[in-house]
Parts: structure tokens; sequence; C-alpha cells
């Protein structure tokens, strides 16, 4: 508990339905009953993010009479949240924080939990219940288990074990096939599938990774034409895409702490966030959606412009803050951003970002940019740079090597957002020397360590890391890419982010 509260009395209730009205009255509670509300929606990957965006957003649906999208939480992991929320009748707390003041709001919509390596039968029951007719995800870039190239990787052991075993599976995409199939059967129609991930054109990819592995289950299973489930999902499955953005740093015990003095009661898993909240998502819901456009979601027609400017400028920033303040021995991005030399930096990626961006799709990046900028200075939520330095080689290719090839092409300046790159590489390899051992993790962290190991010269490490990690596989500017990338690593490798801004001209008068 905080140094501040140590002599304030520890809450030993929990919160529950039972507790939630005896919260004080500035804290929101769900006003709406929760006893008559339908599950309507599932999702798979119930963390802190979908906790502080998506359920906030159906809580508003369902305050407002929206009796038919409560959700069902489907954990693919850990049953950490599930034993979290169960106790306390899947209630939580919101803790919405700006650097000058904190409201708090139990969020209701979340009207069970599941955990899949329990009980995947369950999960596939769950998505195949008929009043299921939206199923979200959340489940981070690294679970759609795609290959260097951007295709299914076939190889992988759990999509291997889904195409032998289709009625028990581990993946998203076993579980939303097997469900898919089973209403197929049953006459009932698909669900709506909504990709809230940082993928590029999300629901377009998940749609072509699905229908991939539909393909492998069918030729497994020697389907033939007349039960065709890869051509279902292709023609007749909805997958719109969508755009999310709101800032969530993980929870701390001193967190829980501060929240339960301000409930009364303990709250195992509160979520903290920031006041700024955006979803963008493609208006195509053929068995129906809530009315999320009453209470800020934008529905649109073609999400991409929105997503490349949140995914280049928004993402992308947050990567080069992440990297290259672990490097500066920053541990939270508002101090970091707070450095000048980051600073200077962050404005000049998001000139050679907001060039790759169309000019004809009314984007204002200038109020974009301006906006987060105060967000990135929020002292309140203490948004740690580890966190989001975590699986660098499945974000970075749609946050900086997408903008810097697009840069190329146009024969615009790109050397900020090389440097990214080059940070992301050093700081892996600072792991075990100037940064903890596993500061931040990468699923490709084992072959990362052997490489870097090797301190093979720039060039070279540079050209392992674009190899392993499959960045501008095929492209005709790849080799060009690289270099640049590598000049960058010398730079870090000599004396840090001091000589890398130098030679960029950042902090000189």
């Amino acid at each position: 508990m905080p140094s501040d509260q140590t002599n304030r009395a520890t809450p030993t209730r929990r919160l529950s339905a039972m507790t939630a009205h005896t919260l004080p009255a500035s804290i929101a509670t769900p006003s709406y009953d929760r006893s008559r509300v339908v599950p309507g929606i599932a999702h798979l990957g119930v963390g802190a993010f979908h906790r502080a965006h998506q359920a906030a957003y159906v809580d508003d649906c369902l305050t407002a009479g929206e009796t038919g999208w409560g959700i069902v939480g489907v954990s693919l992991r850990s049953a950490d949240t599930r034993d979290a929320l169960s106790p306390q009748d899947g209630l939580y707390t919101l803790a919405i924080r700006s650097s000058g003041e904190e409201k708090l709001r139990v969020i209701g919509s979340i009207a069970s939990m599941l955990v899949a390596p329990e009980d995947p039968g369950a999960v596939v029951a769950a998505l195949t219940d008929p009043r299921t007719r939206i199923v979200t995800l959340t489940i981070t870039e690294k679970a759609y288990l795609r290959a260097a190239a951007g295709g299914l990787d076939t190889a992988h052991p759990d999509i291997v074990h889904d195409l032998a075993n289709p009625q028990m599976p581990k993946t998203a995409h076993g579980f939303l096939t097997e469900a898919l199939a089973r209403r197929r059967a049953a006459g009932t129609p698909p669900f709506t599938v909504l990709c809230c991930d940082n993928l590029p054109a999300n629901g377009a990819t998940l749609h072509r990774l699905l229908v991939e592995f539909a393909q492998l289950r069918d030729a497994r299973l020697a389907a033939n034409a007349d039960n065709d489930l890869a051509s279902h999902i292709a023609d007749q499955v909805a997958f719109p895409s969508s755009m999310v953005d709101r800032i969530v740093p993980a929870t701390t015990d001193a967190d829980r702490a501060r929240i339960a003095v301000e409930l009364g009661v303990e709250d195992a898993w509160p979520v903290m966030t920031e006041p700024f909240c955006q979803w963008v998502i493609e208006d195509n819901f053929p068995e129906g959606r809530p009315a999320w456009e009453k209470f800020g979601v934008t529905m649109v027609s073609d999400v991409g412009p929105f997503e490349d400017m949140k995914l280049r400028l928004l993402n992308g920033a947050h990567s080069g803050i992440a990297y290259l303040g672990l490097l500066s021995g920053h541990a939270t991005v508002d101090r970091a951003f707070a450095d000048p030399a980051i600073r200077q930096f962050v404005d000049a990626l998001w000139a050679e970002a907001s060039s790759t961006l169309p000019e004809d799709a009314g984007l204002d990046t200038a109020a974009y940019t301006a906006e987060l900028t105060e967000r990135f200075s929020n002292t309140a939520l203490a948004h740690r740079t580890a966190q989001i330095a975590n699986d660098g080689s499945q974000k970075l290719p749609q946050r900086i090597v997408a903008s810097a090839l697009e840069c190329m092409e146009a024969g615009t300046e790109l050397v900020h957002l090389t440097l990214v790159v080059a940070a992301w590489i050093a700081a892996c390899a600072a792991r075990g020397k100037t940064l903890p051992e596993g500061h931040f993790t990468d699923p490709l962290d084992a072959a990362l360590t052997a490489l870097l190991s090797q301190q093979l010269p720039a060039n070279e490490t540079v050209t392992a890391v674009f190899d392993l990690a499959g960045f501008a596989s095929d492209h005709a500017e790849r080799q060009t890419l690289i270099e640049l990338v590598a000049v960058h690593l010398v730079h870090l490798r000599r004396d840090g982010p001091t000589l890398a801004f130098a030679a960029l001209g950042i902090g000189s008068e």
C-alpha cells in the first residue's frame, strides 16, 4: 500500500453485486438490472485493454437499455482474469487517470468468464449459442500465428494440434472455425467476427487467416464440395475491420491498494486508463450490433485511413519512445517523452510517418499529434516503456517498417523511422547487460538471443534480424532499408542514443 495510506484501514470486503451499492456516490456503478442482460457478444482475450475499451462501450449500451449485448469473456491462456473477476460477479473498477485527477467507474458488462484450456468445449458452446451474434478479439498480434511472409504459420504446434483435434481447439482460429462449422450444421447464422488488435486491415487479415485454416481443416477432414467450410467462411461470414485506441498501463499492487481505499472494498483487478478513448468500426454486422455510435464510436465504410494514422503516429511513436526510452534509462512514457532529445525525435518521426498517410481521407494529423502530445505527457498513467517494448518483431512491421518502405518508394526522408528498428535491436541486445534479463519479451527471443550474442558487425546483425523476423520480405528496397538501420545500430553500439541523436542533428543548437 502507498506510504501516504499506511494509516488507513485496508478493506476486507470484496467488490461484488452485493457490495456495489455501498460504494461512495462519486463512483459510477451499473444502473441496469444485470440479471436481465442476455449474452450477445463473446470476447476472446479478456485482458486489461478489452476491459478499458470495448467492455466500457458495451456497458454504456447496457445502461441505455440494450439488454441483448452482455459479454461472455474467454481467456485463451491464463485463468488469472477469471479468478480475479468471478468472485466479484464480473465487476471491476475502471480508473480513468489524467495528470490532475482520477475518476472511478465500475463496469458490469462482462456477464461470465471462461478459460479455454480448462474447458474448450464450454467455449465452443458459447460461440455456437444462437444468442452470440458478435465475436470480438484482443489477443495481441502474436496470437494470430502468422508466418514471416504473413500467411498462417502452419508449423506452429497449436495450429497442428487444432487441425488434428478440431473439437478441442487451443487457438482463436480453431475456436472460431469449429463454432462456425457447428452453427452452419445447425442452420444458425454465422456471428460477425470483429478484430480489435493492431493488425493492418485487421478484419481482412483475420478473414484471410481463418479461410486458410479452414481450407487445411477441410483437407484434413476430407470435406467435399457440399461441405466446404472454407468457402462458407470466405463468402458468408462478416469480418469488419476496426481501429481501437486507448492507453492502458499495467495495474500495479499500489494501484490495487489505492483503489481499495477509494472504494471501501477490495478489487482484485482494477484497470488503469486515460480519458481518451477511440473506436472506429466498419459497419458490417448482418446479425445486428449495439448502438455504439451513440457513445462515441465512429461507424465508417472504410477504417483503413484511421487505422494507418493510429498505427503509424501513435503506435509507431510508442515503439520509438519505448526502445529509445529504455536505452536512455527512462522507465515510463511520460518521463521518456519529457526528455528533450526523445521529444524532438518524436516530432521528426511524426513528420516522416505523416507523409505516408492519404491526403484525401479527411485526416487531421496536426490535431492528432497535438492530442498525442498531451496523452504521452500524462504523468498519472505511469505507462511503462518495458510494457510497450514487448513483441517488437510482431509490432514493428505495421508500425514502422510499412511507413519506411512507403517513404523509400516516394523518395522522402526516413532516417527517424529506421532508428526505431535499430533501437529495438539494441534494446533486445541490452537485456541481461544494461537492462534486466527478461525486461521485455518477444516471440523470437530464443533465436534473437542466440543471434545477438554473436556480436556480428552491424550490417550482418540487421540482415540476420530482418531474415528472422521477415521484415520487408521480397521488397525491392529491402537491402537499402537494412543499410539505413545498420548505420543507426553502429551509433547505438558506440555511444547509445546520444550519438544516434547527434547524427540526426537532435540536441544541437
